[in-house]
């Protein structure tokens, strides 16, 4: 192991990480007591930044470059989902950012305050503002912005600047998005497998 690699295992150590996985060139801070929280199966790429009260369950998969930042309140990440390469994730003070199961979230995302329920979708360069609710198998389209307390119901899509409701979606549509998300799990243990973890 190598001497970065080291002095980056003791520090997670201090920070109270309850598990040290091989993690290349991924930043965990803890800040104010509260440190990163991640499931052993979780795939973390290299180049992320993971700071404060952020729990990532089982099999979840954070990509290549994102920031994931619980500094005022928490974020949680849950099993099976997947953020991807380039987005943020943020919070407010009483406002945490709460991202359930099966979750898809495209790259280049920005995803502030907000509650995206099981099986939600957030397509690539879209933003979610605070105290939005996505529920489960909506859609929220590439580029779209959702401004603040809208609410997606079940099935769907909003798209453009500010989001409004388009349509409802097919059921091949929904089904589209959940073998995103089993893609995206066996996607990340190739690629931490390809870095050695």
């Amino acid at each position: 192991m190598d001497r970065r690699l080291c002095i980056g295992a003791a520090a997670a150590l201090t920070a109270g990480i309850q598990t040290l996985i091989h993690r290349p060139d991924v930043t965990l801070v803890s800040i104010d007591g509260k440190s990163p929280q991640i499931a052993d199966s979780a795939f973390i790429a290299p180049g992320c930044r993971l700071i404060g009260d952020v729990h990532v369950k089982e099999n979840a998969s954070i990509w290549y470059n994102c920031v994931i930042r619980a500094d005022v309140d928490r974020i949680v990440i849950g099993a099976r989902s997947n953020i991807q390469d380039g987005s943020v994730v943020h919070c407010d003070a009483g406002v945490p950012t709460l991202i359930g199961e099966d979750v898809l979230i495209g790259h280049m995302a920005m995803v502030h305050g907000c509650t995206l329920h099981d099986r939600a979708f957030v397509g690539l360069g879209a933003i979610v503002m605070n105290q939005c609710i996505i529920e489960g198998d909506a859609m929220l389209a590439a580029g779209a912005m959702l401004t603040e307390r809208k609410h997606m119901l079940a099935g769907e899509l909003w798209g453009g600047r500010p989001a409004v409701k388009m349509r409802d979606l097919p059921e091949q549509a929904i089904m589209g998005m959940r073998m995103g998300t089993a893609h995206y799990v066996e996607n990340g243990k190739r690629h931490r497998a390809a870095l050695g973890g």
